[in-house]
C-alpha cells in the first residue's frame, strides 16, 4: 500500500457503506480524498474524522447526475491537494425495486442518471486531470448484475451492464496513457442497499441472511488495493470479491 502514499482521490456516495469505509481506509494510506456525497453532513463528519486523525479530506456536496456538480469535485480536488490520481466511482442506487412494467419511468430514469450517467461524468471530469498528472487509477464499482438478469431489477441490471462497458471502452481509449480503468464487483456487503433488497422481497438476493453479507470495510481495503501496482493485470476488467485469489491478494479473509 506504499503505491498510495501522497496521492490524491475523490470517492462519490461517501456518505456511508462502501464508500465511507473507502474514504477511510485511503485516508488511512496517506491519500489525500475528497469525499462527495448530495448531502453534507456525513461526509463533513467523516472528513472531520480524518483530519484528526491526521489525514486530509475535504467533503464536498454533489449530485452525480449534474455534469457540473462532478467536474467541479476534480477542480478542488486540484486546488486543494494539487491534482487527481484515484476517481472511486461508487455512488449508486438500487430503489424502487419492481417488475419493468410496474416502474415508475421517472424513478427508472433517475437511476439510470445516478448509476450511468454518474460513473460517465466522473470518467469525464477526471480523466483529462489524470493525464496531466501522467496517468492515475479508476475504479468503477460494478455487480453481478452487470452480466446477470435478476428479476425486478432491470434499472439496476442495465446500468451496471453499461457501466462494465464503459470500464473496457475506457481501458482501450486511455490504458496506453497510463489511466488504469477496473471494475470491483463486491457480492452482497452489510449496507443500507441490502435493507431495501430484503424488503422488496423479490428475487433469490432478497431471501440471503444478513450474515452471508460481508462488511463494507472489506470492500475498502479491496478498493485501495486495486489502486495499487499490485493489480495492474486487472486493468479494463470486473474483479468480483467473491474470488477467493482476489480476495487473498487484497488481505481478506478467503
Amino acid at each position: 500500500m506504499q503505491d498510495l502514499q501522497g496521492k490524491v482521490a475523490i470517492v462519490t456516495g461517501a456518505s456511508r457503506g462502501i464508500g465511507a469505509a473507502t474514504a477511510r481506509e485511503l485516508a488511512g494510506h496517506g491519500v489525500a480524498v475528497v469525499l462527495a456525497a448530495r448531502s453534507a453532513g456525513a461526509i463533513t463528519e467523516i472528513a472531520d474524522e480524518i483530519a484528526t486523525g491526521g489525514g486530509r479530506a475535504l467533503a464536498l456536496t454533489c449530485d452525480v447526475a449534474r455534469y457540473d456538480d462532478v467536474a467541479n469535485l476534480v477542480t478542488q480536488a486540484g486546488a486543494t491537494f494539487g491534482g487527481l490520481d484515484i476517481l472511486v466511482n461508487n455512488a449508486g442506487v438500487i430503489e424502487p425495486i419492481a417488475h419493468l412494467a410496474d416502474s415508475d419511468p421517472a424513478a427508472w430514469d433517475q437511476v439510470v442518471d445516478i448509476n450511468l450517467k454518474g460513473v460517465y461524468h466522473g470518467l469525464r471530469a477526471a480523466i483529462p486531470a489524470m493525464q496531466a498528472r501522467g496517468g492515475g487509477v479508476i475504479v468503477n464499482i460494478s455487480s453481478g448484475a452487470a452480466t446477470s438478469a435478476l428479476e425486478g431489477w432491470s434499472h439496476y441490471c442495465a446500468t451496471k451492464a453499461a457501466v462494465l462497458s464503459l470500464t473496457r471502452c475506457v481501458d482501450k481509449e486511455y490504458g496506453e496513457q497510463g489511466i488504469r480503468v477496473v471494475g470491483l464487483s463486491p457480492g452482497t456487503v452489510a449496507t443500507g442497499m441490502q435493507v431495501s433488497i430484503k424488503a422488496s422481497g423479490i428475487n433469490p438476493v432478497s431471501q440471503l441472511d444478513p450474515a452471508a453479507h460481508i462488511p463494507s470495510e472489506w470492500v475498502g481495503r479491496a478498493i485501495a488495493w486495486l489502486c495499487t501496482a499490485d493489480a495492474d493485470e486487472f486493468a479494463g476488467v470486473d474483479v468480483s470479491l467473491r474470488d477467493t485469489d482476489i480476495r487473498r491478494r487484497a488481505g481478506l479473509a478467503a
